[in-house]
């Protein structure tokens, strides 16, 4: 047993480190556009600067627009997905009128609680078992699916 576990040992994912910087002489022709590219990088996830550039103005900057980048998405995610629990009434409503649930898969209905479900319970884990927003809203989500599931249970058996 021992054996496949080394076996399957995969390396740690580890960016290289940059090569060493030589010190030259002033040139008169343009940086490569390798270095081009590489001066113009995004800050690293832990906030240093990337290699080429000093960590400045620049990079706070980065940070600052990251930062307001990564509001807005939250809040984006938040309003969408909030929409979509108000887009599960119409369903409902249908089922409901019609007491005809024979056009809904019970496996389609399912298949989606289970992933709003799990999905609220692993955001409420990464965020230290507390509830954040996105776990809330998909928690909202789980909830209009099981009302869903059980209106075709209900009409269909």
């Amino acid at each position: 047993m021992n054996a496949i576990a080394t076996a399957l040992q995969v390396p740690a994912l580890t960016r290289p480190a940059p090569a060493p910087m030589r010190a030259s002489a002033p040139s008169s022709t343009p940086p490569a556009p390798a270095t081009q590219a590489r001066t113009l990088a995004m800050p690293s996830r832990d906030g240093q600067a990337a290699a080429g550039r000093p960590a400045g103005a620049a990079g706070a900057a980065d940070r600052v627009l990251r930062e307001r980048y990564l509001a807005v998405l939250g809040w984006a995610f938040t309003l969408f997905n909030s929409v979509r629990v108000v887009a599960y009434l119409p369903t409902v409503w249908a089922i409901f009128q019609s007491g005809d649930s024979s056009q809904h898969s019970l496996w389609t209905w399912c298949t989606w609680l289970g992933a709003n479900l799990t999905m609220a319970l692993w955001l409420r884990e990464r965020n230290g078992g507390r509830f954040c927003r996105a776990a809330a809203v998909n928690l909202g989500n789980a909830s209009m699916c099981s009302l869903t599931l059980g209106l075709i249970l209900w009409f269909r058996f």
